[in-house]
């Protein structure tokens, strides 16, 4: 094949709609735009969710209260049952959590929550605990380190 043999897909290529060029294109007189009509004229600058000057959907719906707090630690939660799969007296830290594919990043502090059994002893260093985490890994024979929150 060569440069001067090359041709586009058969229906890739489209003509542009030429509007305006009378009644015999298809597209004469009004170009497609019908008649009259606020939509007709030459900038139709309706924005979006205008509803012809009835109240918008947008402003009929009631307001979402409340507010976001900027100052919210957003934790990484790990349940203690994902923590099983670790062998017994292991250290588990924040790095060998993500190094085991448990967590996807280390932006976030993380939070080990009590969901699930443990019966392996190990050295749980995290951020935070729940009261009930904190209590199966003790009670498994483990060890809590809490970590400085950034």
């Amino acid at each position: 094949m060569k440069q001067h043999e090359l041709v586009p897909s058969p229906g890739s290529r489209h003509r542009r709609k030429r509007v305006g060029r009378g009644d015999g294109s298809g597209h004469g007189s009004y170009s497609g735009k019908g008649m009259k009509g606020q939509k007709s004229r030459s900038s139709p600058d309706i924005r979006p969710g205008f509803e012809g000057g009835q109240l918008p959907l947008i402003k009929r719906m009631p307001h979402t209260r409340g507010f976001n707090n900027i100052f919210r630690t957003e934790y990484t939660v790990v349940n203690v049952e994902v923590l099983e799969r670790f062998p017994a007296n292991a250290q588990v830290t924040p790095a060998e959590l993500y190094r085991a594919g448990i967590i996807r990043h280390l932006h976030q502090p993380i939070k080990v929550l009590g969901s699930g059994p443990l019966t392996k002893p190990l050295i749980v260093a995290a951020h935070s605990f729940s009261q009930s985490a904190r209590e199966k890994i003790q009670a498994a024979g483990g060890e809590v380190q809490e970590l400085n929150r950034r």
